[in-house]
């Protein structure tokens, strides 16, 4: 496998901004362990809650394995606003996400 296969370029929600190439091991876990937590309910999950919620999924040995946990939250949470998977509640501050339902997801 070439090196460039195992990397992931992620997406940033405002258009402006670019996102950063990270290794594809380490979004799909961080990835998976955000769409555990946040929920699909009305009222969201807080974003600053976020990273301490997802060290109680992820497993120690892969936590030491993935360096900061939170810049790879903001990072993946980032993308997954992009790819409409996420979304922030509008008007409510602080912040707080909820998952999209699939219907409603924008095509990246």
């Amino acid at each position: 496998m070439r090196r460039d296969q195992d990397k992931i370029v992620t997406l940033h929600p405002d258009p402006a901004k670019s996102g950063v190439r990270i290794d594809r091991w380490k979004y799909d876990l961080v990835r998976r362990a955000i769409l555990t937590t946040v929920p699909r309910r009305r009222e969201g999950y807080p974003f600053r809650e976020l990273p301490a919620a997802l060290r109680g999924i992820i497993p120690q040995a892969q936590l030491r394995r993935l360096g900061s946990l939170t810049w790879y939250t903001v990072t993946v949470k980032l993308d997954l606003e992009a790819r409409g998977e996420i979304e922030r509640l509008p008007g409510v501050q602080p912040q707080r996400l909820r998952r999209v339902a699939p219907a409603r997801r924008m095509k990246a």
